[in-house]
């Protein structure tokens, strides 16, 4: 399966519309993220689009090529996915520079941003961060994003 084939739109009605960039290397604990996320945005009401990419080193490129070619788009990002140590120092430059990455684009044109990206000793953890019935990351990312989406429009020449 193609990653073209697994973007998904939602609600083009005008709405304001959020953009989910999911990494799929662990592809259970990305499916419990995009759950937990999805749902929040369904019951607030905003439209989303789902770009899916191979890894957590991807999210913050994919963001910046998804923002460029869709000017004004999207009202807000999700960022979503897992890193787990392993036996190398890898974890720790993925953490470090993806998180770096997310922080700049949130703050250059101040974007709202909710940050999913799990960082983990194990995959059990992974997993209970993620399932939507335990401590459901991905919700609590959609959640900082609608308010960051808030704090915004809140901020924005004539607003009340």
């Amino acid at each position: 399966m193609g990653i073209i084939c697994l973007i998904q739109d939602t609600k083009m009605d005008g709405t304001p519309h959020v953009l989910i960039v999911e990494a799929r290397f662990y592809e259970d604990i990305a499916d419990e993220l995009a759950r937990g996320a999805c749902e929040v945005l369904d019951k607030a009401g905003i439209a989303y689009t789902r770009l899916p990419v191979p890894g957590v080193f991807e999210v913050p490129a994919a963001t910046l090529l998804a923002l460029g070619s869709a000017a004004g788009r999207y009202a807000g990002v999700i960022a979503l996915g897992c890193v787990i140590r392993g036996e190398t120092d890898h974890y720790e430059h993925i953490c470090r520079q993806a998180s770096r990455a997310l922080m700049d684009i949130s703050l250059d044109p101040g974007l709202p941003l909710g940050f999913g990206i799990l960082t983990c000793e194990t995959l059990e953890q992974a997993a209970v961060r993620a399932a939507v019935d335990k401590k459901n990351k991905g919700a609590n990312a959609a959640q900082a994003c609608l308010r960051m989406m808030e704090i915004k429009n809140s901020a924005a020449p004539g607003s009340s």
